[in-house]
């Protein structure tokens, strides 16, 4: 099946294949009026340009269907065309977050990096958009005296810095814009008996109709809380790290905030080409700079576990209150500067981290997860955004390796080659957090060269590259 947009919305375009190659009919059955039309092949636009409907190569064209519209579902939705299939995404969300401030900075490594190149095209368009971090500095902050020094740094580090309403913009404009479902909520699926199909169930939020869509693969990218997942481990709980995270991005490109990162700069200064990691007293900060003169910042505290509704997003509403007294707490523990960017941040949030050990397995029959759906990870290794790129890129090359005939033998792969490394390195951001945070001995003031080596992020497995399918 496919979507197109009619004149009535989103239409889903069931294709009821025949044995004679000559029927040049399909069934349109529209979401949102209840009537059905007929339409030849001629007339519906071809997402694959390579591929012509009707010969015997596109009627052997698999369906894929992606739960959730957010960088890992829709990096999904690309490797997937690449690979020959035609993806459905199904997203909550009304419509793309297009002009939105939605969610904060993230680091790109430089696999992932050419993989979204590989997808997008235009690769100037990712470059423009994102920044180079040539260095990673871990510093300790002495919050009495207001000093700081180096801990370890790598001046090879080879990231680039981007927004993610930026990224996501990118990734979900470079797609055909009718393969995505906006505004649906997954409910279910079911697998057919013969394991060669899967039925997936969501509702539209804005009539509450029901919509069912028949594919030959279901691949969850429904995040950390993922529903797909709880049907295969029902008893699965996310563990929580022990501290949460203030998070913010302040705004610099206006006249009245030039002071304030030219300041940062003096405090700062690898500021502007560097990942900083700093610091203090059982707590640390996560700073960088974003395209446009935007500051990113991460504040780790240790506290207990929040109380949030069960199944809600992992980020905690805060009030004028916490917001003041995060101001005075950072005051107290950070550098003029920084804590001044703290205070000018408009809107900043709190995100509760959690994380899992690993999963026993990724795939059942047609069913895989991907993203944080398959491997909620801790922040510390900048590997949930690259993890769940990679994803997408090592699952289509498996399915475009095996073909369309072979799924069971493409997930074997994919499980094979994903499993062991997302494992190793979501278990190492748990331990960078846990040092940084001050929950193990480790004394960032009294360190050793050894164990502040283990701070940076060449310590990550599999830092210099992932294994892909050969």
């Amino acid at each position: 099946m496919a979507y197109e947009l009619g004149e009535h919305g989103v239409q889903l375009l069931c294709f009821q294949w025949r044995a004679s190659l000559n029927l040049q009919q399909v069934l349109v059955e529209d979401l949102f009026v209840n009537s059905e039309k007929r339409v030849d092949f001629d007339e519906i636009k071809i997402w694959d340009k390579n591929a012509i409907f009707g010969d015997e190569r596109e009627m052997e064209m698999k369906k894929a269907i992606v739960v959730g519209g957010s960088i890992a579902g829709l990096s999904c939705a690309h490797a997937l065309i690449a690979a020959g299939w035609t993806p459905v995404v199904i997203e909550k969300s009304a419509a793309p977050p297009d002009g939105s401030p939605t969610g904060a900075g993230l680091c790109l490594d430089p696999q992932a990096l050419r993989l979204l190149n590989l997808w997008i095209k235009d690769s100037n368009l990712l470059h423009s958009s994102t920044l180079p971090l040539s260095i990673d500095l871990n510093q300790v902050t002495d919050s009495e005296k207001k000093i700081s020094w180096d801990l370890a740094k790598d001046e090879n580090f080879g990231f680039r810095a981007a927004h993610w309403a930026d990224l996501h913009k990118i990734i979900y404009k470079a797609l055909p814009a009718n393969i995505i479902l906006w505004g649906h909520q997954f409910i279910s699926f079911e697998v057919s008996d013969d394991k060669a199909a899967v039925k997936v169930k969501a509702r539209a939020f804005e009539t509450g109709d029901m919509v069912e869509i028949v594919g030959d693969l279901l691949v969850a990218a429904d995040g950390c809380l993922s529903s797909i997942r709880r049907h295969f481990f029902p008893d699965f709980k996310l563990r929580y790290s022990g501290y949460s995270a203030w998070r913010g991005v302040l705004d610099c490109s206006g006249q009245e905030h030039a002071e304030i990162i030219s300041n940062l700069r003096k405090a700062y200064p690898e500021f502007g080409q560097c990942l900083y990691f700093d610091l203090a007293d059982r707590t640390h900060c996560v700073l960088y700079e974003l395209k446009n003169k935007r500051i990113n910042w991460i504040w780790y505290i240790n506290m207990p576990e929040p109380e949030l509704k069960q199944g809600s997003s992992v980020t905690m509403k805060v009030n004028d209150e916490m917001i003041e007294n995060m101001h005075e707490e950072a005051e107290k523990v950070w550098v003029p500067e920084l804590a001044r960017v703290m205070r000018e941040t408009k809107d900043p949030f709190i995100n509760v981290i959690y994380d899992s050990n690993p999963l026993p397995q990724l795939f059942w029959d047609n069913v895989v997860l991907v993203g944080d759906a398959a491997h909620p990870t801790t922040p510390h290794g900048v590997r949930s955004t690259n993890m769940s790129i990679l994803d997408a890129g090592i699952l289509g090359h498996c399915l475009g390796k095996w073909g369309s005939k072979n799924i069971d033998s493409a997930l074997r792969e994919f499980q094979a080659i994903r499993l062991p490394v997302v494992s190793e390195q979501v278990l190492h951001a748990r331990q960078m957090g846990r040092m940084k945070q001050g929950l193990v001995s480790f004394n960032p003031k009294e360190a050793t060269l050894e164990e502040c080596l283990l701070l940076l992020q060449r310590s990550m497995p599999y830092f210099e590259g992932v294994p892909f399918p050969i």
